[in-house]
């Protein structure tokens, strides 16, 4: 039967073509289906511009946190065109004057730039670094441990939460507080512990904040800085973050060729209606356009809400599960805003022609913690931001296969408009609210506005509509604590299992998620091999009895 297969993949995004590819590479004949016409999902290069088809721009996720080497090596990614380039500094320009530079690679430039607006806070820049790695060795390695079902009796959870505190046993009494406090302080608090200056303060708080509905004062917002800078996933390196060559596309494409490569098949527009489910087993899917295709397993990597209010009867999950799914938060209040530069920007406080260093890196407009905590104010009364703040880059300083002819691309990942934007397109109000963030940049860089040859400005309600994203969060779900680790996206199904048999979850939404990393597809594909293995294996010992 052409149309039964021994796993389905419901979603092309890049954790979807992770899973495809280690089933496919397990001997499973693997099946992708992709709603819309190309794959990867967030993680995708466009052509937004109809009179520039030559420019391509990363639309919506736009820089990689290195992926675990594990799944690099196995699924032989740099064989398949994964290639990442490692960002230059940080650089934001303040409207007052001066700017503020800091370099990963070279404390004495950074000492340097920082002790031009604080004496102190040079000096407790290499201390708060080697905290950050103290706090990577105990929570990097959790990010490719599979949450345990804490609160339940069952010998083998019992065992799994055993494991887990046994791998901690390192850990000392200031450790363990020091990790406490990141999940609970607002990044404010946190930054407010270790420096005086507001320059410096508005430069780490960033990474507490995006893609977060959440200001910088808000408690939990420490810990969305340390997923965002730990980088390392537990294989024995601290990641960093880069430009993938080709784009965020890049990155999917070469996961989708290694995939192709192991036997897997991928079909573009075949959007899923339902997932087939009889007697708490799944059997398949049904398409759109009613064409039914059967399988044991599926991997579903859409967002939970839609994969299971959606697509499955409410009658086939557990009461609790759904009530769970329904009360996942999943606001977001992000903007994307993709330029064509005419040429690169120069700023008052760093004259430049053509690519200078400090356009290789990220190109903020986030000069103070305030700054960025009334952004999130206005869009909490319902406002769009008066003054948004954003995380932007220019990858073509260093990937040149975005532009051709020279035209240089700029990526703003900007914040914040109201959560209910994303239940309508609001066009008008989020070109007025791109002006006012380019007019900001304007002010720090005359002439960066009448550059502009093109822009493409996405909203939560095209992120939702367009690629699934629910309340246009790029996570699957907001990184707040009480939707981490074992909870994510619900108690008791926090190990990339669902109450459906055979059906497993490796969306964003499931630990580890948020940012394109590949865990999470890569720890539903595992899951599954596992329970068939044990399956297997019962069924050798029931014949073995019989014989």
């Amino acid at each position: 039967m052409t149309n039964a297969y021994d796993a389905v993949i419901v979603g092309g995004g890049h954790n979807g073509l992770v899973s495809a590819a280690y089933l496919a590479r397990s001997g499973a004949r693997t099946l992708v289906l992709e709603s819309r016409g190309s794959i990867g999902g967030a993680a995708t290069t466009e052509a937004p511009w109809k009179d520039a088809p030559h420019l391509r721009v990363t639309r919506l996720s736009y820089v990689v946190s290195l992926m675990p080497p594990t799944i690099v090596r196995e699924l032989g990614l740099e064989r398949h065109g994964y290639k990442v380039h490692p960002m230059g500094p940080y650089y934001q320009a303040f409207p007052e004057g001066g700017s503020l530079t800091i370099f990963e690679d070279d404390p004495a430039r950074t000492h340097e730039q920082i002790a031009k607006y604080s004496k102190r806070d040079a000096d407790a820049w290499p201390r708060w670094n080697e905290w950050l790695e103290g706090i990577a060795e105990v929570m990097g390695p959790l990010l490719t441990q599979v949450p345990p079902n804490i609160g339940s009796h069952k010998p083998s959870d019992l065992f799994d939460l055993a494991k887990l505190a046994w791998s901690q046993k390192g850990i000392t009494t200031r450790m363990t507080a020091d990790v406490t406090r990141l999940l609970t302080m607002s990044i404010a608090d946190l930054l407010d512990d270790w420096f005086e200056s507001p320059q410096i303060k508005g430069a780490l708080a960033v990474n507490g904040v995006i893609g977060t509905w959440a200001g910088p004062y808000e408690p939990g917002t420490a810990y969305v800085m340390a997923h965002h800078s730990i980088g390392d996933v537990g294989d024995g390196q601290l990641g960093s973050w880069g430009y993938p060559e080709g784009g965020m596309g890049g990155v999917s494409e070469a996961i989708a060729r290694s995939a192709r490569a192991f036997g897997a098949e991928i079909r573009t527009n075949a959007r899923v209606s339902t997932l087939k489910v009889r007697g708490g087993r799944v059997e398949g899917v049904v398409l759109e356009n009613g064409e039914e295709i059967t399988a044991p397993l599926v991997v579903t990597t859409l967002h939970p809400r839609t994969a299971f209010l959606d697509q499955i009867p409410r009658h086939e999950l557990p009461d609790d599960f759904v009530r769970d799914i329904e009360h996942w938060k999943t606001r977001s209040g992000v903007v994307k805003i993709n330029l064509a530069l005419g040429e690169l920007p120069n700023f008052t406080a760093d004259p430049s022609s053509g690519i200078a260093e400090h356009h290789t890196g990220s190109v903020e407009m986030a000069p103070t913690m305030e700054f960025i905590e009334a952004a999130f104010q206005d869009a909490r009364v319902g406002k769009p931001a008066w003054a948004p703040f954003s995380d932007g880059v220019i990858p073509t300083t260093l990937d040149k296969t975005l532009n051709p002819d020279g035209t240089h691309i700029m990526s703003l990942f900007t914040q914040w408009v109201p959560a209910e934007w994303a239940d309508a397109p609001h066009t008008e109000e989020l070109d007025a609210y791109a002006d006012r963030l380019i007019d900001l940049y304007d002010q720090v860089a005359p002439g960066f506005k009448s550059s502009i040859l093109h822009r493409d400005v996405v909203g939560p309600h095209e992120m939702e509509q367009e690629y699934g994203l629910i309340g246009g969060n790029i996570f699957h779900g907001e990184l707040s604590l009480e939707q981490l680790f074992h909870m994510r996206p619900a108690p008791g199904f926090a190990d990339y299992r669902t109450p459906i048999a055979g059906l497993y979850n490796g969306s964003s939404a499931t630990h580890a998620g948020g940012g394109v990393c590949g865990i999470p597809g890569w720890q539903a594909a595992k899951a599954a091999l596992a329970d068939k293995k044990r399956a297997n294996g019962r069924l050798r010992s029931v014949l073995s009895r019989s014989s």
